[in-house]
């Protein structure tokens, strides 16, 4: 029987090692996995890559993995806004590093890993800093740059609902990056609102299929955690 349900956020990032790239959705908060996060900062990993949107907000979720020492590397497309304080500190003071990816490439560079692409060319960043060094070509009149693709040994996303077999869907913008990034991820682990029955979810609605969610959690019984997708 496939189960890929786990009992407890424990379970869930259990194995995440040291020196890993994970790749963690969210716009902002929305949809961020702030549960998998605690719990990822309780097990102990750390010396991580961290892909990104966003460098954390406020003092939740993302913003307290940097502020724990946790990450090395942050690769993001909007590292500061007005409450992205403990980046800015720890940028400022060279204890993170930062690779800049614009918004459309970041998003463009994971569907790329998750479609088995070898590199994408892509027209953003032409002429700029964030092009130098790296291979460019006249496509049709216009200037494009290689992009190679964006992988990572972990996922961790957030969706409204899941079944034990790892099928996912969503609740409006809190969508965002958890569907490509499920696709380019050696293992994507799922925290769920509500885990549901087999077959209570309308295949019509499921956006991420199980084939590619590895692990399940649910925090519907877990005290402690806002009911909100």
């Amino acid at each position: 029987m496939i189960n890929k349900s786990v009992a407890t956020l424990a379970e869930a990032v259990a194995g995440i090692q040291d020196g890993a790239t994970i790749m963690i959705g969210g716009f902002g908060t929305a949809g961020q996995p702030t549960a998998l996060i605690d719990a990822l900062i309780a097990q102990g990993a750390r010396d991580l890559t961290i892909i990104n949107n966003n460098a954390g907000n406020g003092e939740t979720g993302l913003a307290v993995l940097l502020k724990a020492g946790r990450v090395r590397k942050m690769v993001c497309s909007f590292p500061r806004q007005v409450d992205s304080q403990i980046f800015d500190d720890l940028y400022r003071r060279g204890e993170v590093a930062l690779e800049l990816v614009p918004q459309g490439n970041l998003a463009a560079r994971i569907q790329a890993a998750g479609a088995g692409l070898g590199a994408i060319f892509t027209p953003t960043g032409y002429g700029t800093p964030l092009a130098e060094g790296k291979e460019s070509r006249e496509i049709d009149g216009r200037h494009y740059v290689l992009e190679y693709p964006l992988r990572a040994d972990f996922a961790l996303i957030k969706a409204y609902e899941g079944d034990r077999w790892g099928n996912l869907v969503y609740r409006k913008a809190a969508r965002n990056f958890g569907p490509i990034m499920a696709m380019a991820a050696a293992m994507t682990i799922a925290e769920v609102i509500r885990l549901v029955p087999l077959g209570e979810l309308d295949p019509e609605n499921i956006v991420t299929p199980g084939i590619f969610v590895q692990r399940v959690v649910s925090l519907e019984t877990k005290p402690g955690f806002a009911q909100s997708a």
